[in-house]
């Protein structure tokens, strides 16, 4: 299966008279890791939400790139290549269904074939393993459900993961682990990543590119090589650096 990007152009989201979102305009290469970063009410989690489609877009285009036949937005097609990864590994699972259950009902709305298979290879995939497939989630640590919202998120193979603070409601010895297991992952399947992180020094360990925000307005757009280095032109960006504390590039 061939690569995918998106392409993001004016993009406006509005609710009401508030505007949350403000002609925003980026792109990520296929199989590029990007990363959208900014304080809280920036509007970077909205820009994923809009791009899936839960979030209303007011102006806008949102459109996939690469080769072969591209899908529409908000398109069956489109939401199969396109998957997030929420933010809360407590709040984004079903309290109320197993393991195994939370990992076929995307494979039953798309109507994929082989879901022993694919239950059993997105567990092993993730690091947990056949033994978690009949838990439930309260069942699990942190770190365990994170890692089934990362699975149910890949069992559709998708071509792109939308990611939303994967880390930041986990310990810290816990979100390395994620954060490596993402890596990993995106590199064996040439994974395209769209992440939003207040933390700078997960940005730049995990992403190549990225977008500072503030205010719903993009502020610089910059190589994750150069803030790590300080050559930034914004005074936000620096304010952004300064308040990172322990800010450093990952060896």
């Amino acid at each position: 299966m061939s690569r995918l990007g998106i392409e993001i152009e004016g993009l406006q989201v509005r609710f009401g008279d508030f505007t949350a979102v403000h002609e925003a305009t980026f792109s990520v290469a296929p199989g590029e890791s990007f990363g959208l970063v900014g304080e809280s009410g920036s509007g970077k989690s909205t820009i994923l939400r809009a791009i899936c489609g839960l979030a209303p877009r007011s102006a806008g285009t949102v459109r996939l790139t690469g080769e072969g036949e591209l899908p529409a937005p908000g398109s069956p097609a489109f939401r199969r290549r396109v998957q997030m990864v929420f933010q809360d590994p407590y709040g984004s699972l079903h309290p109320r269904h197993t393991v195994d259950r939370i990992l076929a009902e995307p494979l039953a709305i798309h109507g994929m074939p082989e879901a022993e298979a694919r239950i059993r290879r997105a567990l092993d995939e993730v690091g947990l393993g056949q033994g978690f497939r009949f838990r439930y989630p309260h069942q699990l640590s942190g770190g365990q459900r994170q890692r089934i919202a990362i699975a149910r998120a890949l069992i559709l193979e998708p071509q792109i993961l939308l990611l939303d603070e994967p880390t930041s409601a986990l310990d810290a010895s816990v979100q390395a682990e994620v954060l490596n297991l993402l890596e990993a992952l995106r590199r064996e399947r040439g994974l395209s990543f769209l992440m939003v992180s207040h933390d700078l020094g997960v940005v730049t360990h995990l992403c190549e590119r990225l977008l500072v925000m503030q205010g719903g307005r993009m502020v610089e757009q910059l190589a994750a090589a150069d803030l790590a280095a300080q050559r930034v032109s914004q005074d936000y960006t620096r304010q952004l650096m300064q308040a990172s504390v322990g800010f450093r590039r990952a060896a």
